[in-house]
């Protein structure tokens, strides 16, 4: 088998995460149309959120403590707009919601373990490469066991974009044609793969947060390649290496 180095991005590629945010902001909204009843909709609390949420990530990064204002100053929003007073007591039981996300017990997709068994014995370097802050991102590794695969190749940053994937690039020393990036955004994922020339594969999720969703417009230097699920990588990577064999 000819060796190549994944990058692995986490969150909504190897474990569940939207789903979590998605639960989260329904019931935020639900609470929210208890307090201000006839005056908006549903639909409406929701856009603002993610409006709010949206550039508090572009400009301050992926750190979890921006999901939980973000709700926050989505309620404020609202009660200025109405003019109705803003209540601590409510404020508090809105920071709660957004906490909760970070609390849970996250799930791996369906034949995690065994994929990245598949992938580890056909002798790939398997690489973590994940945005959010070091406290909760690790709390997620730890809790599903994720270091036995990755081991000490883990890189986690508030930023996810070209940059830092160079860093971890650099770190890794790795041969770019026979490096891949893989995950479900096209925005931290696959564009900056895309940019470094690097390898990507890009495994799009059931729920996907609009911040990850952008147009491509370079060509890319290397193989570019979508799978409907991570269960058909190993196989991929296989094919793959036949066939650069057989050139």
């Amino acid at each position: 088998m000819n060796q190549q180095t994944l990058i692995m991005d986490l969150d909504d590629t190897l474990i569940h995460c939207s789903k979590y945010f998605k639960e989260s902001k329904s019931l935020f909204a639900d609470l929210m149309l208890e307090w201000f009843q006839f005056t908006t909709t549903k639909e409406d609390i929701l856009q603002k959120q993610l409006e709010i949420d949206l550039k508090n990530v572009e400009e301050f990064g992926l750190h979890s403590s921006l999901y939980p204002e973000s709700l926050v100053l989505t309620y404020k929003y609202f009660c200025v707009r109405y003019g109705r007073r803003i209540n601590e007591s409510e404020m508090e039981q809105v920071l709660n919601i957004g906490q909760r996300v970070f609390q849970i017990d996250v799930q791996p997709y369906p034949y995690l373990y065994e994929v990245l068994e598949k992938l580890k014995v056909d002798g790939h370097k398997l690489c973590l490469f994940t945005g959010g802050d070091e406290k909760n991102q690790r709390r997620k590794i730890d809790q599903l066991g994720l270091e036995h695969y990755f081991e000490e190749r883990v890189f986690i940053y508030e930023h996810k974009n070209s940059t830092a994937l160079q860093f971890v690039l650099d770190e890794i020393e790795t041969d770019k044609k026979s490096t891949w990036m893989i995950g479900n955004s096209l925005k931290t994922d696959i564009k900056p793969a895309i940019e470094l020339g690097i390898n990507a594969i890009h495994i799009p999720s059931e729920i996907e947060w609009s911040y990850n969703i952008v147009d491509i417009e370079m060509d890319p230097n290397g193989t570019l390649a979508e799978l409907q699920s991570l269960l058909q990588l190993p196989e991929y990577l296989r094919d793959y290496a036949f066939y650069q064999v057989a050139k």
